[in-house]
């Protein structure tokens, strides 16, 4: 695994990010992980997911694209974030734009923050995570309404490594659905790998307990 991928867990345990408990994700499972980048509240914090954005970015999807779109409303931060590290450490200067949920009649009218969109644009989406696939279905109309657009791909913060609406992960079944790459900064696999009876700060973090709780959820929702 690549160090800034171990980096990357661990800088979401330390912002309280990537919680363990009993959740429920916005598909309706019942979950023993959740991420949540609603917890990056600082102008450091979100210095540094951008870079981590930047990274998995660029590594997929190169530097040759115009717009980094992220959704209403946590994609909102996560494109400015990531346009602004992809200036400083990759010298490109990406535009970003995400929509509203509500659409402006006056002043700065219309859907979009930031950029506008224009015929021929190559865009890159940029998310928190996916788990279901579900919002990819709600951005990509929103996109082709303003312009001729062409979409390279998606960039999650984790793949959670789960079916999507069939047998499939989401990301695969998004890659599949809609025709462009997908990738994460880190998947769940790399999280447990790393965090599992291994100590972090003094404290395990990824026990036997919690280890065993993961794998059953994916025995239930993991792609087979």
């Amino acid at each position: 695994m690549e160090q800034y991928k171990k980096e990357f867990i661990e800088f979401m345990v330390d912002c309280n990010v990537l919680k363990f408990g009993d959740f429920v994700t916005k598909s309706g499972r019942k979950t023993p992980f959740f991420i949540n980048t609603g917890f990056y509240r600082t102008g450091a914090q979100l210095r540094k997911l951008g870079e981590y954005y930047a990274k998995a970015i660029s590594a997929t999807f190169g530097t040759d694209f115009d717009i980094l779109f992220g959704p209403a409303y946590k994609g909102i931060p996560l494109s400015v974030a990531a346009s602004m590290a992809l200036s400083e450490h990759y010298d490109v200067d990406i535009k970003y734009c995400s929509n509203r949920k509500e659409v402006k009649d006056h002043g700065d009218t219309g859907i979009l923050l930031g950029s506008p969109i224009a015929d021929g644009d190559k865009v890159v989406i940029i998310e928190d995570v996916t788990t279901a696939g579900t919002s990819i279905g709600e951005t990509l109309p929103i996109i082709k309404a303003q312009a001729d657009a062409k979409v390279l791909g998606l960039c999650v913060s984790v793949d959670r490594m789960e079916r999507g609406k069939g047998e499939k992960s989401a990301l695969q079944e998004i890659k599949e659905t809609y025709g462009f790459e997908t990738t994460a900064i880190v998947t769940m696999a790399d999280v447990v790998e790393h965090l599992y009876n291994k100590p972090y700060k003094g404290k395990i973090i990824i026990d036997d307990t919690l280890k065993a709780a993961i794998d059953a959820y994916y025995d239930i929702y993991g792609v087979k």
